[in-house]
């Protein structure tokens, strides 16, 4: 096989394999974004919505009680 041959064969696997990656960080950051949206609305978690507290609130909680 030609060098130029190969060498085109490994960047269109290397190519591949970056577009999976992009492809799987994309859909983890979409499910992040979802999880925040759901948790900021108290949507199933039977939870007040704190879309409309106020800024900082929650930001300093107690946990040594």
């Amino acid at each position: 096989m030609d060098m130029s041959m190969v060498s085109a064969a490994l960047a269109m696997q290397a190519s591949s394999t970056q577009m999976q990656i992009a492809t799987t960080i994309q859909a983890s950051n979409a499910r992040m974004e979802r999880d925040t949206v759901q948790t900021l609305l108290g949507i199933g978690q039977g939870a007040p919505s704190l879309a409309n507290v106020g800024a900082g609130v929650g930001g300093n909680i107690n946990v040594t009680a």
